[in-house]
């Protein structure tokens, strides 16, 4: 069996019952996650209720489906890259979820017109999403994976320090969750392989690494800031549509093939779907109190995709990793306090 059918296999057999986990933190609070169309609702009378304790709960609910969704991900992304291009890649993985934001666009018939500091602001959201796509996908492509994971995942604090310099109050015990988490990750994605392959140079790695980090967070203080201006369906597609064609562009500039082959195309579009649900649960929390945790929640998605690839793959965990999925998933329980 291929690791393309392992993962489609495998993987829908894990996803439900993690699925139903996450929908169960959001029906505690009294709050819902639409299961057709897998999204956030929650009306402004709702929100003027309830507590900042639940909506905190709320934003991170939103932030561990984006984690499970992009953890599922990256455990694709891990073999796609050995063996198609980090453009070809991309470009299916963007399309493929921007037809799945266009679908529930027409479906719902949700795309409101968006006003001209929203539009600036979701733009500019792809562009950073772009640049961390093309970071990520090239530095899983050099490796190891114990040295992109860990810095890739540090892009919450950037996240949290964009929301202090917007006005949002984080106490030093948030502070201290947050460490928690970024250490509980990096122990488990550190000690998630152990074999004797040899790996490019690791600085220009680091920095990819570290580029990825920087996008991401500011693509999602840029999709939340616009979210709260505007419709999250119009942001979220318009941001996509922007990346795909700025990917389009630099695939021309460089005379690069965006197609990916036949063989990789069906897995790349299960990326994609999850891709954009992903980032679509973190921009629709743009219009919740304490937004900033819902990054932070889905920084777990590197620790996730060590721990699917332990269920899915049947990878060894030892007691250390356990230890840090211990450590991450306390510092998210705090945040929900």
């Amino acid at each position: 069996m291929s690791l393309t059918t392992k993962l489609l296999y495998r993987g829908f057999h894990v996803l439900p019952f993690c699925v139903s986990g996450i929908a169960n933190i959001a029906y505690q609070e009294n709050k819902f996650i639409n299961s057709d169309i897998l999204t956030y609702l929650c009306s402004e009378a709702d929100l003027r209720e309830t507590g900042d304790g639940g909506d905190g709960m709320n934003a991170l609910a939103l932030g561990l489906l984006a984690a499970l969704c992009w953890g599922v991900h990256d455990l694709a992304v891990r073999y796609v890259s050995q063996s198609v291009s980090v453009i070809a890649s991309l470009m299916a993985v963007l399309i493929s979820g921007a037809v799945l934001q266009f679908s529930l666009v027409a479906t719902l018939g949700a795309f409101d017109p968006i006003s001209g500091t929203a539009m600036i602001s979701a733009v500019a959201a792809g562009g950073c999403y772009l640049l961390a796509g093309i970071s990520m996908y090239a530095a899983f492509q050099r490796g190891p994976v114990r040295l992109v994971a860990p810095l890739v995942a540090s892009y919450p604090v950037l996240s949290v320090s964009l929301a202090i310099w917007r006005g949002a109050s984080v106490s030093p015990l948030h502070w201290l969750a947050i460490i928690a988490i970024g250490v509980g990750v990096s122990v488990v994605a550190a000690k998630s392989e152990r074999d004797a392959t040899s790996y490019p140079d690791a600085g220009p790695t680091a920095v990819l690494s570290l580029l990825a980090a920087a996008g991401f967070a500011a693509a999602f203080a840029l999709g939340q800031y616009a979210t709260e201006l505007s419709d999250e369906y119009s942001v979220a597609l318009l941001s996509r549509l922007t990346a795909i064609l700025a990917l389009g562009l630099i695939a021309l500039a460089s005379r690069r093939s965006i197609w990916p082959g036949s063989q990789a195309l069906p897995l790349l579009c299960v990326m994609g779907i999850l891709d954009a649900i992903a980032i679509l649960s973190v921009i629709a929390a743009g219009g919740l109190p304490n937004a900033q945790y819902a990054s932070v929640a889905a920084s777990v998605f590197g620790l996730l995709t060590v721990v699917l690839a332990w269920a899915v793959l049947r990878e060894k965990m030892v007691v250390r990793q356990w230890l840090g999925c211990f450590v991450a998933f306390a510092g998210i329980g705090y945040l929900a306090l």
